[in-house]
């Protein structure tokens, strides 16, 4: 079994992380057998947060009695003291726990360090001391937030988008943490889906031995395929290489990761899907994407009035407006049957 160390932490667990943003989507009987046939099958790290509505609340009914046999990070959206007791004081009902083995800031707009007038930082501290929390994390999608905490010293893990699409300045965060003794969670492992070869995405992680990812599962299938790297974990062969090689060609540059923080719409388009919707079309199964729905979905994006919010809250700093126009225009030649897919 592939374990990895999140740094000074000291918590060693299997290389493959259980993602529960998915497990909001599915039944509560549904999520519990899933998240426990993960931990049967060799899991034992799984990431929740606040914001994943009911995630934590069914992780809380799959391990309440196996407490000390798992590892759960979760997370908060606070941005001041008050929210952040609140938030912890929820998740422990929620998980049916004491404490919590990492508690992270959730994509804050800032690094929280002692003195910055939030009160966040000493809370986290405060609540470490109390037993609440073992561990103080961040998470992020922004480079200089996610560099701040690193040179702060002040947090045991980063958890930030890591996939093969990634470059150097994602690759750099990965060496730096190493560096810092500081854990490395690897979120959009599967670039928000648009990565479809498992045994890939594994591989690409596998070479990295500070790097813990954790894949988004809610399906029987997709846990199948994770399970499958620990009895039989993938390697780095030339036909896994040239798959990467030609993905990265494909999707390196100017893309939608789907990480939502564009949201909402000043005029109601579904942007995360909206934007990457040439994409999906041609790496997954492409029937409903184009039902009338779909199209009804896609034709807003005429009525974007380029307002910039979207651009303004983008931590990829994409064009927005011009990612939109540009697959509205690809998706209408589909449409019309003058593009190939």
């Amino acid at each position: 079994m592939v374990t990895v160390t999140l740094g000074s932490t000291g918590i060693t667990v299997n290389k493959n992380g259980f993602g529960a943003l998915p497990i909001q989507r599915i039944s509560t009987e549904d999520a519990v057998r899933l998240v426990r046939r993960a931990y049967e099958g060799g899991m034992n790290f799984f990431d929740t947060a606040r914001s994943y509505t009911d995630s934590e609340f069914k992780l809380g009914i799959a391990f309440e009695d196996r407490t000390d046999k798992v590892f759960i990070a979760s997370k908060t959206p606070a941005l001041k003291a008050e929210d952040f007791w609140n938030d912890l004081e929820t998740t422990l009902k929620n998980l049916k726990r004491d404490y919590v083995d990492i508690y992270q800031f959730h994509n804050p707009p800032f690094c929280p360090v002692p003195g910055d007038g939030t009160g966040l930082y000493e809370a986290a501290l405060e609540a470490k001391a109390k037993g609440l929390i073992r561990h103080i994390g961040i998470t992020n999608h922004r480079l200089h937030v996610a560099h701040q905490a690193i040179d702060s010293g002040l947090y045991e893990t980063l958890q930030f988008p890591f996939s093969y699409v990634s470059g150097e300045k994602e690759l750099e965060l990965v060496n730096k943490c190493r560096e810092h003794n500081m854990g490395f969670i690897a979120m959009k492992g599967l670039s928000g889906g648009l990565l479809t070869d498992y045994r890939a995405c594994y591989a690409f992680e596998a070479q990295f031995d500070n790097v813990l990812p954790i894949w988004g599962i809610q399906r029987e299938k997709e846990l199948d395929q994770w399970l499958s790297c620990i009895t039989d974990p993938p390697q780095m062969t030339s036909e896994i290489r040239k798959l990467i090689e030609d993905d990265r060609k494909d999707l390196c540059g100017e893309f939608c990761r789907s990480c939502g923080y564009c949201m909402p719409c000043t005029v109601g388009i579904e942007i995360p899907q909206c934007a990457r919707m040439s994409q999906l079309i041609r790496r997954s199964p492409s029937k409903q994407y184009l039902e009338p729905v779909w199209q009804e979905k896609m034709h807003m994006i005429n009525n974007c009035i380029e307002c910039g919010k979207c651009m303004n809250k983008c931590p990829y700093g994409l064009n927005i407006p011009k990612l939109l126009r540009k697959n509205l225009e690809d998706y209408e030649n589909i449409l019309s049957g003058t593009a190939i897919i």
